[in-house]
């Protein structure tokens, strides 16, 4: 498994002719798909993609400008590091782990990463904070590189949330084993359905980004609030869940194509309403004006963002970015050890099959029924807004941290990670509560004053970049 994405642009291909070795065809395009989503083995390695803002220490809201940025990411890429290290659109830094044989080793190599990053830029007098979404600065795009460009063009046709997504957010990522190739439940459909449905709990309770240039959103997690608006045929689940493989495979097709690389003499370009199957069937008829290659379908699968990704192994992308500077391992602890306790999987698999979309609860589904989407669909949309204040949602977060406190000595977890999970637990599940209502506290003045509330339809969520799209 590798938990890396690189940020460096790869090489674009030539333009292919007919014949030309690395052609695809739609069958092998759907083989090549189905062949790297999900590697199966016994899930047993963890890993972690941690993303940043970088501020001054003296004043967290004034704006770094972009030579501040790029001096102190050329510094911070030159640190001797056991993680890659790379940068966002809009300045965020971002450090993706080696994948780790347990919890415990991915902490302390990730934690010596952080002391080393944290150092260097004190010298320097900036620091890192973790917010799902920038909470005091508007969406600015520092880096100039094609890629960014042209999703930059791709997201605004959908409206500024695009934008928004690209340069005002940060996660905690965690990476797991896709799983076994059998039926249990730790084969890999098992686990892939297991993702999906703890979603709306992991946005809820760690829900951290309520603020947008200092101001309430009306959204626990603004972050997601904002991928709830981003073009749903990139950001939405692929279903049924209980067709893992070939589900991943139609979806990887039928999405729309964000870019094709231009060569070393020619623009990139932005084609409207071009999926990925309609390219291969079009060729140099399509508005690509030439055939896709094995490297272009490679390049495709990198622009696809559903709340949980297969890559070889499980990507779930919906956590916002924690506070602190140990907050980023309760979430990394808590799914590690309901995805590979067995207890603790078995509770979580109990307590998110109470869940309801448009309910406050209801008996577990059939397998396949009622598959959540991701962030446009009711419960989810529920989570980001109104994070454990929403019962159902809070009583299957209490159920599955009870399960985790039981679990993390079994995994060999050190009494730290056990404390801080513990903490996390007592400060926040336990009182319905999540980071995001710290900010609020220090906003309004005063703990429990309630979020100013409108209504969350999924068709038309209220906008979280302040301006209708």
């Amino acid at each position: 498994m590798s938990v890396t994405r690189p940020r460096t642009e790869d090489p674009p291909p030539a333009a292919p002719t007919p014949g030309t070795e690395g052609v695809l065809t739609e069958a092998q395009a759907e083989e090549y798909v189905h062949g790297i989503c999900f590697k199966t083995g016994p899930p047993t390695r963890i890993g972690t993609e941690l993303e940043w803002f970088l501020h001054g220490a003296d004043d967290p809201a004034r704006p770094l400008g972009p030579a501040a940025l790029a001096a102190a990411a050329d510094d911070l890429s030159r640190l001797p590091l056991a993680a890659a290290f790379s940068r966002e659109p809009g300045g965020q830094i971002e450090l993706s782990s080696r994948p780790a044989p347990s919890l415990a080793d991915l902490v302390a190599d990730t934690a010596a990463d952080l002391a080393a990053v944290r150092g260097l830029l004190q010298d320097r007098g900036l620091r890192v904070h973790g917010h799902g979404h920038d909470p005091w600065r508007p969406p600015r795009r520092v880096l100039d590189l094609p890629r960014y460009a042209a999703m930059e063009s791709y997201f605004d046709r959908f409206g500024p949330a695009g934008r928004a997504m690209m340069c005002s957010t940060a996660s905690v990522q965690v990476c797991l084993d896709a799983g076994t190739a059998d039926g249990g439940p730790t084969g890999f459909a098992a686990r892939w359905r297991l993702a999906h449905r703890l979603g709306p709990v992991l946005v809820a309770a760690f829900a951290n980004s309520p603020l947008r240039e200092g101001r309430p959103t009306g959204w626990r997690s603004t972050r997601q609030a904002v991928w709830s608006r981003i073009d749903p045929d990139r950001t939405l689940a692929p279903r049924p869940l209980r067709d893992p493989r070939g589900a991943w495979a139609r979806y990887a097709l039928d999405a729309p194509v964000m870019c094709v690389r231009g060569g070393a003499h020619r623009p990139w370009t932005v084609p409207a309403g071009l999926t990925f199957r309609r390219w291969i069937a079009d060729g140099a008829r399509s508005p690509a004006g030439r055939l896709p290659t094995l490297d272009d379908l490679r390049y495709h699968l990198t622009t696809l963002f559903p709340p949980v990704r297969p890559q070889g192994h499980l990507e779930l992308r919906m956590i916002d970015a924690q506070p602190g500077d140990d907050g980023w391992i309760v979430p990394v602890a808590v799914v590690a050890a309901l995805f590979d306790d067995p207890l603790a999987n078995a509770a979580a698999a109990r307590a998110v099959g109470e869940l309801a979309e448009d309910g406050p609860a209801r008996p577990a589904a059939p397998t396949g029924a009622a598959d959540p989407g991701g962030p446009r669909d009711g419960l989810w949309l529920r989570a980001a807004r109104n994070g454990l204040t929403d019962p159902a949602l809070r009583r299957a977060a209490q159920e599955c941290f009870e399960a985790v406190g039981g679990a993390l000595p079994r995994l060999g977890a050190p009494p730290r990670i056990r404390a801080l999970v513990a903490a996390f637990a007592e400060r926040h599940v336990a009182r319905g509560r999540c980071p995001a209502d710290d900010l609020l506290d220090a906003v309004t003045g005063r703990e429990g004053r309630p979020v100013p509330a409108r209504p969350a339809g999924p068709a038309a969520p209220p906008s979280p970049t302040g301006k209708e799209s």
